[in-house]
């Protein structure tokens, strides 16, 4: 397997094995260990749970809810010991989580789990030491590695449960600067995901009323019919409750999506709107600058130049989004599915910063969500179409070019196109944005049809 867009991600046991992810663990230990040679950012306090800190390699690990993922965990783990790393297990664990302990000890991290996508499927993310995510220069190392892997030297690491997240709460109340959510009815759906272990205990200690769906996980039933990718779950508690939001976080929550009072979807453009006319508002929006991807809706960068906001735009991945927000020294950046990264409080999206963010200003506005939605910027229609394909077609923007430039040409100004291969399985995305849905979707078929006659 080869990394994708966010780690490696394949079906459970049939294309991501147990052989692989402990071989994974080794290769990763090899080269993130180089990486962390000559930092010594970690708190030197010890309070990482059974294991002793000291000068030795560390990695904390942690997973979502799937059936699969303790299987998972515990081979990936094992790889890391059998070089030499020391493996802080935090069980059940958020992507963000994770990050967030990587950052604070100062740890390489790595994450058993494959987001959004149903129980079956499976993943592994990882993040240098630090917490960050991986370059592609790094990515291509470590993959390096794993075809040149000979025996494990003499050096074994230990490995040690950790469950307490109690400085990661304080890190995500620390974004209100002292405010708190009171007077906020909030539903909050975890999607029977990582989020269940920790998401009610942070929006109620914000002081916000808190009414939590999907949190029940089974090992099967984490994102079917809820979480981020079926807001209308959230939507119908929020105006059963008669709540004044609602948020979805997706099955590892390093993503979220909300709902306005009348069960109406704020997807990720608009959260990152508001926020990022909350923050320029209050002068903490760095350079003035957004960083978004190629995704993101046309009317996101209409309402951005109107309101004298620069917008930087990147490839699809939430890493991509991650490099150029460190490169240009930005404080907000994201993606339409609801990655958001505030870069000044965290080294990666996060679902639920995003929610007591979100939730803090609406609390401020003395609106409502769906006001401030509204005011943020407009969306034009926009369709995806999927197109599932026997292989990945890395270059399926070239090779359908004059398909794309003849769309291209019919829409003229008041359109976009966007044609790519989905960096997680076997699929060509195709994305139309235009001034009518009608005229939207008639060039997205038309484009999905050409990709099906030609890779189908």
């Amino acid at each position: 397997m080869k990394f994708g867009t966010d780690g490696v991600r394949g079906a459970a046991n049939t294309e991501l094995t147990v052989d692989f992810a402990l071989n994974l663990g080794r290769a990763a230990a090899q080269v993130l260990s180089r990486l962390g040679d000559d930092s010594d950012d970690s708190d030197d306090s010890n309070d990482s749970g059974s294991i002793d800190r000291t000068p030795r390699a560390i990695v904390v690990l942690g997973g979502d809810t799937r059936e699969s993922t303790p299987m998972f965990r515990a081979a990936l783990g094992a790889g890391f010991a059998s070089e030499g790393v020391d493996v802080i297990d935090m069980v059940t664990a958020t992507t963000p989580l994770v990050a967030f302990e990587a950052q604070r000890l100062g740890a390489m991290g790595a994450v058993i789990s494959a987001s959004h996508n149903p129980f079956g499927d499976n993943g592994i993310k990882l993040f240098a030491p630090g917490g960050t995510k991986l370059p592609d220069d790094v990515e291509a190392q470590i993959e390096a590695a794993l075809d040149v892997l000979g025996n494990p030297g003499a050096s074994i690491g230990r490995i040690g449960v950790h469950h307490d997240s109690t400085h990661y709460v304080e890190h995500v109340l620390a974004m209100l600067g002292g405010r708190d959510l009171s007077g906020m009815k909030v539903v909050l759906d975890t999607a029977h995901g990582a989020g269940t272990a920790v998401a009610p205990d942070v929006l109620r200690a914000s002081g916000a009323e808190v009414i939590v769906i999907a949190n029940e996980p089974d090992g099967r039933n984490i994102n079917a019919g809820c979480g981020a990718t079926y807001p209308e779950f959230v939507a119908a508690a929020v105006l059963e409750h008669g709540a004044d939001m609602g948020v979805a976080l997706d099955g590892d929550a390093d993503r979220l999506i909300a709902v306005d009072h009348t069960g109406s979807v704020v997807d990720g453009d608009h959260i990152i709107a508001i926020c990022a006319a909350d923050l320029r508002a209050r002068g903490q929006l760095a350079n003035d600058t957004v960083v978004v991807t190629v995704m993101t809706n046309l009317g996101f960068r209409l309402a951005m130049e109107a309101a004298g906001i620069h917008v930087v735009e990147t490839g699809v991945g939430d890493r991509y989004v991650l490099e150029a927000l460190a490169l240009g020294g930005h404080s907000l950046g994201g993606e339409q599915s609801g990655h958001v990264i505030f870069a000044d409080h965290a080294t990666t999206g996060d679902g639920l910063l995003t929610a007591v963010a979100l939730i803090d200003i609406v609390k401020r506005s003395g609106t409502t969500l769906e006001a401030i939605a509204s005011q943020a910027m407009t969306s034009l229609p926009q369709v995806l179409v999927n197109v599932r394909v026997g292989e990945r077609v890395p270059d399926v923007a070239v090779r359908l070019g004059d398909e794309i430039a003849a769309v291209e040409a019919e829409l003229g100004a008041t359109g976009r196109v966007l044609v790519r291969a989905s960096g997680t399985e076997p699929l060509i995305r195709v994305m139309v944005e235009a001034a009518t849905a009608e005229r939207a979707q008639a060039a997205a078929d038309q484009l999905a049809a050409a990709a099906h006659a030609r890779f189908g």
